[in-house]
């Protein structure tokens, strides 16, 4: 561990949902423009031990590292923003937690001790943190508590924080994300429910140095005082924290109220480069903001009849993703979600998906809706409008093709008819032997995978070189019985494991289609801001061509 090594704990008030994720990114982004090596790490309260077995309507999407753990969409925004690759180290939950001090215990780690929550599982958090900065030798690093303060399930995760601030006070700042109501009925902004947020932070033994007060306007100088005064805090530590049209604009608005000067003052730190740093964030903001391209682009799938409030949590990545290429395209892409069932209610609406100038099939499980996202797939390739698979999306696109070019009617997965006399999606036989003992969590293909492209397809010319390595999320893979007769048919398998056993990418030639082209990984968790992913961009291309034409 560095000597005076820094760290920042942001801690959510009043309400959850409020926005900890975005603002500890975009803390971190200011940082890293001040010269400052951060390391991120997100703290979730759950019992779970990863969020392999959450479900993405209910907490949002199943984020996927390197390292093939299953993880909490936050960190996807942490990649997203602070443009790096996230270890294991930083992410936690409370099941992670208590599984390893558990098994610690039955393995006589303790010497004989009794093993208690405190200290036994404050020192374990602490353990882990440090850890994650050893690991990334970091200047700063950022933790982000899940929940909400008054929750009883983050409470030992304040603890440990809170004697880590005992042991090291010059090197340890608390940041709270609170909520500013304006009722109705009032039209007055309310800071009563942060000020209560903060005595019951406070009734913890933890004091907040900076409040990033969330609302839907902006903070005036006088609820600033207000604040101040009941929560014991410097004015210009309240920053201001509006609803803006995009989280990528959150860096920059942090900055207006200063909020790198006050955590660099706090910790006695001075700025390593000049004031320009983040250049390069704010001409992608501009690009974005400047885009005068419209594109209109169907995303089918079979997770949409919950609501749509829960689409940008569920595909959050893909939407990125999306937004990435979009931009530095000069293009702004309006997303329609259709919920493949209706295709297989009335199959005329399918005509509808003509009027979308690309068609997008993102992940997904299980029976319902297949058929429909079928229908989709041979509609975009049938009338040639771009099509992009990601995982289920490329499997279903094989299936299509077994089905209505090769001829094989009854072609499918094993996952849903395993008695088809074509089964061209099939489970491998070392996942077969791990549901049968009734593994399921963390028992998928998982993680970075290499894969090798070959040249002359849209694939490398893509990517632009032949080995990549991209991270994976599944269970189902192209039957190796059946590869031979789909590339003799007209589908080619443009990138592979290395030893050629796993179809990674299935293409249409370019004289066939403009672009079909699906992925068996997930190429979305490696987008960025600053650097889109190749394989979307090359989409979000063939869409603004297919609209010209």
């Amino acid at each position: 561990m560095k000597k005076n090594h820094k760290y920042i704990f942001v801690v959510g008030g009043v309400m959850s949902g409020v926005g900890k994720g975005i603002a500890s990114s975009s803390i971190g982004k200011i940082l890293q423009s001040k010269g400052f090596k951060v390391n991120p790490i997100k703290v979730d309260p759950y019992l779970n031990v990863d969020a392999g077995n959450m479900n993405p309507i209910e907490h949002g999407e199943v984020f996927v590292l390197d390292s093939g753990l299953e993880t909490d969409q936050d960190m996807g925004n942490y990649e997203r923003f602070l443009e790096m690759n996230l270890n294991s180290e930083d992410y936690m939950t409370s099941g992670s937690v208590y599984k390893h001090v558990i098994e610690r215990e039955r393995n006589l780690g303790y010497r004989g001790k009794c093993v208690e929550a405190i200290p036994h599982i404050t020192e374990e958090i602490l353990r882990r943190i440090k850890k994650a900065a050893d690991e990334h030798q970091s200047d700063i690093s950022l933790i982000e508590i899940g929940g909400t303060i008054g929750d009883y399930q983050n409470i030992l995760f304040i603890e440990a924080a809170r004697t880590l601030k005992i042991k090291h006070p010059q090197d340890v700042i608390f940041i709270m994300v609170s909520y500013l109501p304006i009722p109705g009925s009032l039209g007055e902004m309310k800071t009563r429910p942060t000020q209560n947020a903060v005595r019951q932070l406070n009734s913890y033994g933890v004091q907040p140095d900076i409040i990033i007060a969330r609302g839907a306007q902006s903070l005036d100088y006088k609820r600033k005082e207000k604040i101040a005064m009941a929560c014991a805090i410097a004015p210009e530590n309240v920053i201001s924290a509006p609803d803006i049209a995009s989280i990528y604009d959150v860096p920059i608005n942090f900055e207006k109220d200063k909020i790198s000067s006050i955590i660099l003052k706090i910790f006695h730190l001075r700025s390593k480069t000049n004031g320009n740093s983040l250049k390069y964030w704010k001409d992608f903001v501009h690009e974005r903001a400047q885009a005068k391209k419209e594109l209109q682009i169907a995303v089918v799938g079979k997770y949409f009849d919950t609501g749509d409030f829960v689409l940008s949590d569920a595909y959050v990545s893909v939407i990125e993703a999306i937004k990435f290429s979009s931009a530095w395209k000069g293009a702004r892409t309006n997303l329609t979600w259709i919920n493949s069932k209706e295709y297989e209610t009335d199959p005329k609406k399918i005509s509808e998906l003509k009027d979308y100038d690309g068609i997008i099939v993102p992940g997904g499980f299980g029976e319902s809706g297949v058929e429909g996202v079928i229908m989709a797939v041979e509609y975009a390739r049938v009338n040639k409008i771009p099509y992009l698979g990601l995982c289920y999306g490329m499997q279903l696109a094989v299936i299509e093709f077994a089905r209505n070019v090769i001829g094989w009617k009854d072609a499918h997965t094993s996952e849903i008819n395993p008695k088809s006399s074509h089964v061209v999606i099939d489970i491998m036989p070392e996942q077969k032997k791990l549901l049968e003992e009734g593994r399921y969590g963390a028992t998928m293909r998982l993680g970075a995978y290499p894969a090798i492209l070959k040249k002359g397809t849209i694939a490398y010319g893509a990517y632009g070189e032949k080995n990549i390595s991209e991270r994976h999320r599944h269970r189902y893979e192209v039957n190796p019985e059946y590869i031979a007769d789909v590339e003799n048919a007209g589908m080619v398998f443009s990138g592979t494991s290395p030893d050629r056993r796993l179809m990674e990418i299935a293409e249409l030639p370019k004289n066939i289609h403009p672009f079909f082209l699906g992925t068996q990984f997930h190429p979305e968790f490696k987008a960025r801001p600053l650097h889109p992913h190749p394989l979307f961009t090359a989409f979000i291309d063939a869409c603004l061509k297919n609209r010209q034409s």
